[in-house]
């Protein structure tokens, strides 16, 4: 039993000497995993209630514990519980002022328990909170981009390939391609919620339990749908973690292509945005410039999810079966990666909100380029029934003659254009207005206005 009157260490009966205070302070994680005190609490009290249903602990122990259980946990959030190092993490804490409000039956809250199974217990139900946290902000996210892209159905810029401009889109096609990046996203974190849904409770330290435990009882209590299938993998397993991790750090790299792109469409070489001054910082020197910093620190944040993905795959590389030390750092890089995309989401929404398309610049730069020329050697092929390398052909003669004659493709007249082909006619003429290039890409998926419109209303109903 622990002797708490003299605040030994849990352990102190085999390790008769303190330990260093140099290992206190590196083995100590209470600094970080106090983030889990209410799972810790939630855990615990389903446990003792599990025990008291098979009658291993009194129906007074039992009730004590979950008084005093309740008492901490109302501390804790009013900020008049004092954590202590020594007591290494949130578990020991949580159980050593357990037995100063409740004395000695606090000893009963471990019987059947390890920490080994009651940390990965904590951080699945923490990470399944965070999880529907984190899917909350992608809906609002995709909510604000379909309400910028219904406002910008009909704005025609250059798509480009290779950053040149390839054909005509609109703005709120483009906008819709993130808006299937941020769908996927949710659907990568929902997909987790499911492997997180096996209980790892009752497995103990790594072998199960003599006692006559119920864990289909703590399963159905902390929201499980199952409990695990074998004590070993219980508590060894951080797949979990790194779906998390994979997860976050995908959506992280989401956010940090729109806002590349977005600083480059903001530079004065492209001018195709405006940023509101709510969004853009100074210079310390140049009294004239507005600065993207804050796209710029969002794409600057996927490396710090990427590299603590990697860091977790290394702990978990060359690690034995079951439990090491090595585990422990799991929370403070999963806290990290999460607390930095919740961050980056909310800033990412701001940055929705205060920014418009330049119009008029888009338009004028997707009117060179030559970008209508697929186009008319689509209409090659469906008007003088050429095969479309044959097409391909002609066209790219008739852009040679355009660029040439420093024109563009519209500024051609049909008689320099029947010089390469001669059966054209005047209708031709109509392939190099930018606003029947982009409506006349109507297959599923494509850039027509109608499917705009379309794709919008269906996922404002999915809402």
């Amino acid at each position: 039993m622990t002797k708490n009157k003299n605040n030994q260490a849990i352990w102190g009966t085999r390790i008769k000497k303190n330990t260093s205070l140099l290992f206190q302070k590196v083995g100590s994680s209470i600094e970080i995993d106090k983030r889990l005190y209410k799972e810790d609490i939630t855990g615990s009290i389903a446990h003792v209630e599990m025990l008291f249903k098979q009658k291993i602990i009194s129906f007074k122990i039992k009730n004590k514990i979950i008084f005093g259980l309740n008492k901490i946990k109302s501390e804790i959030s009013n900020n008049k519980f004092e954590f202590n190092n020594k007591y290494e993490d949130i578990h020991i804490n949580i159980e050593k002022r357990l037995f100063q409000i409740i004395g000695e039956e606090a000893g009963f809250v471990h019987t059947a328990r390890s920490r080994n199974d009651q940390i990965i217990t904590d951080f699945k139900i923490w990470i399944k909170t965070n999880t529907k946290e984190i899917d909350i902000l992608l809906d609002t996210i995709i909510k604000n981009i379909l309400k910028l892209a219904e406002k910008n159905i009909h704005t025609v810029m250059p798509g480009f390939t290779h950053l040149k401009n390839a054909q005509a889109v609109s703005f709120a096609h483009y906008l819709m391609a993130y808006v299937e990046m941020f769908k996927r996203d949710k659907n990568r974190f929902n997909n987790n919620l499911k492997s997180l849904n096996e209980n790892p409770l009752g497995v103990a330290a790594l072998s199960g339990t003599s006692f006559n435990i119920d864990r289909n009882y703590t399963t159905k209590k902390l929201g499980f749908e199952k409990p695990t299938n074998n004590s070993i993998d219980t508590v060894s397993d951080r797949d979990f973690v790194l779906d998390f991790l994979y997860s976050v750090s995908v959506c992280s790299m989401h956010i940090s292509r729109i806002s590349e792109e977005l600083i480059i469409w903001n530079s004065d070489a492209f001018k195709l945005i405006n940023l509101s001054d709510k969004i853009v910082t100074g210079s310390s020197i140049m009294p004239q410039k507005k600065n993207p910093d804050l796209l710029e620190y969002l794409r600057g944040k996927s490396g710090i999810t990427y590299g603590n993905l990697f860091s977790m795959l290394t702990i978990l590389k060359g690690l034995p079966l079951s439990y090491f030390k090595d585990l422990q750092d799991d929370k403070e890089i999963i806290f990290k990666s999460n607390d930095t995309l919740i961050n980056c989401l909310k800033i990412f929404d701001e940055v929705l909100k205060n920014f418009k398309p330049n119009k008029k610049k888009m338009l004028e730069l997707a009117s060179s380029g030559y970008i209508t020329a697929t186009d008319l050697a689509d209409y090659f092929v469906k008007n003088l029934s050429m095969s479309f390398r044959t097409a391909y052909k002609r066209t790219a003669a008739i852009v040679n003659l355009a660029e040439k004659r420093n024109k563009t493709l519209d500024q051609l007249t049909i008689e320099e254009l029947k010089k390469i082909e001669p059966k054209l006619t005047k209708d031709v003429l109509k392939v190099f207005d930018l606003n029947n290039s982009v409506d006349s890409k109507k297959s599923y998926g494509g850039t027509s206005f109608d499917n705009i419109k379309k794709m919008i209303m269906k996922y404002k109903k999915l809402k």
